[in-house]
């Protein structure tokens, strides 16, 4: 579904306009002032590729290899091949949203006027993004330094008619014929132009920007899902009490202790220790809940200050200065977003972490206080969620792999030109994974906390927690029961999670959650 149009003018772009290019298949414009900066920094480029002076990206080979002057009769040629042989990907294609985002983040920097790019390129731009026409672009080739660079570049390709692209009906087929079907004339690279449409951190930041806003929804999820557990246990919210938070201020943390404590409102299972077991306190897992959803919460804001930094910048090289100057620089070094890229995926695995330790502790008959083993039907002839809790646990010792960090490695490439690397593309690709993963932990732990409720007979859950156990049920999550095939149960545990049917369903009740 078509969302609002998205301007792009000269200083950048906002998180809200990339996920709706990217996921909603919103419109792309340039204003009339972008138009006036593209064409101003062209006159810059065009002056300076006259002279006899070698210009880097101008009049120049690339990387290791700028040190030869080209001919004015082979620059346009010189153009085309940087983006032939640097579209030199490998592995699975990429998935539509995140080239989408790719392709309007390096439009944004275009339209910054920094870059020397003609206006009818950019216009072309838009045009493929408007016609719903996306290039292959492949998993592996980009070391998150000099830009995405091979990713981009196959951007670059469809834009020149060349290589494969998807159409908006989900075939791929040859670009140019593509092109041809939507009216769009394919671009011919002059000076400059094939560098800079490569130069840049927009696969990065677009899965940065993506990511972002699916953990803003996954945790709340997750402290849903951890009141849901708390309840189940009998804990006490006596911990979630805001002036136990505001004596080590976290704004996170407060954060998470809040809506833990806006769920479990009205409950009528929060405190029932047992006679048998008598509890002084709750474990870790269930008592420090707000400590750890909060400090990820933390790292999500630094990561989305890092984002903003990254969307109001003009990333190439070399870049058009407004004196007329034609400049090298660094500043297509991926490392600010690959840090915050890393540093979410050990925030997202120690959230899984703690969500696996819940819902063990609920199949646990001798930890779970009064619950059935594995939360079984008819315990040894129903194995009951045992299996899924070997998922979880399957998907979190994945997520602690994937949290070790892309960007404390460097490989050099370019005969030593480029001889440190950010590697901030692989970084991102891992944090893809991450999410997903936590999404599937998290309806893993919502499959056993609102089982386990409903097995607490004679106890009253808080009017949240019911109505996220109604929806749950009405969206295909089975409650208590013998055993049944399980995954498509889990899978739409999953789906309740990931597409924020949970968080709607509570919010209903609580107003919205921090």
């Amino acid at each position: 579904m078509t969302m609002h149009t998205v301007v792009l003018g000269t200083t950048g772009t906002t998180p809200a306009d990339v996920l709706a290019v990217a996921r909603q298949n919103a419109k792309v414009e340039l204003s009339a002032e972008a138009v006036t900066a593209l064409a101003k920094a062209r006159e810059i480029v065009d002056a300076l590729a006259a002279k006899p002076e070698p210009v880097y990206g101008v009049s120049t080979g690339f990387g290791a290899l700028a040190t030869r002057h080209i001919s004015t009769e082979l620059r346009a040629q010189l153009q085309r091949n940087i983006v032939r042989s640097h579209a030199a990907g490998m592995g699975p294609r990429v998935e539509r949203e995140v080239v989408r985002a790719l392709m309007f983040l390096r439009l944004k920097t275009v339209c910054s006027g920094h870059t020397g790019v003609r206006p009818e390129v950019a216009q072309t731009m838009a045009d493929l993004l408007n016609a719903g026409i996306t290039p292959v672009v492949h998993e592996y080739g980009s070391l998150g330094c000099s830009g995405d660079l091979a990713p981009l570049s196959h951007c670059a390709l469809t834009l020149m008619g060349e290589g494969d692209a998807e159409g908006p009906d989900g075939t791929v087929r040859p670009a140019g014929e593509l092109l041809a079907e939507h009216g769009i004339r394919p671009v011919e690279l002059r000076e400059k132009e094939g560098l800079a449409l490569l130069n840049g951190t927009d696969g990065m930041l677009g899965m940065l920007l993506m990511a972002i806003d699916d953990l803003e929804r996954l945790y709340k999820s997750a402290d849903i899902t951890a009141a849901l557990s708390l309840e189940a246990l009998l804990g006490t919210d006596k911990v979630l009490a805001p002036e136990l938070h505001a004596i080590r201020p976290h704004p996170g943390q407060g954060a998470a202790a809040a809506n833990m404590l806006a769920v479990l409102e009205g409950s009528g299972l929060t405190g029932h220790h047992q006679d048998d077991a008598p509890r002084v306190q709750d474990a870790y897992s269930v008592r420090c809940a707000p400590q750890v959803a909060g400090a990820g919460r933390d790292t999500l804001a630094h990561a989305a200050l890092v984002a903003s930094r990254e969307l109001a910048s003009a990333v190439d090289n070399p870049v058009v200065l407004p004196d007329g100057r034609v400049e090298s620089n660094g500043n297509f070094h991926g490392a600010p977003v690959a840090y915050v890229l890393d540093f979410l995926a050990i925030a997202a695995a120690d959230l899984a972490s703690i969500s696996e330790r819940r819902t063990d502790r609920l199949l646990d008959k001798n930890r779970s206080h009064g619950l059935p083993p594995f939360l079984a039907d008819d315990a040894g002839v129903d194995s009951g969620l045992m299996i899924a809790q070997y998922t979880q646990a399957a998907l979190v010792s994945e997520m602690k792999r994937l949290a070790v960090p892309a960007s404390a490695d460097s490989i050099p490439s370019s005969a030593m030109q480029e001889d440190h690397v950010s590697m901030g593309w692989s970084a991102a690709r891992k944090l893809r994974t991450a999410v997903g993963n936590l999404a599937r932990v998290i309806a893993v732990e919502l499959y056993a906390s609102t089982r386990a409720i409903e097995l607490r007979a004679g106890l009253t859950p808080a009017p949240a927690s019911a109505a996220a156990i109604a929806a749950a049920r009405e969206a295909g999550v089975a409650g208590p029961g013998p055993d049944r095939y399980l995954s498509p149960d889990l899978a739409a545990a999953e789906s309740f999670v990931r597409d924020g049917g949970l968080l709607a369903a509570v919010e209903k009740i609580t107003g919205p959650l921090a």
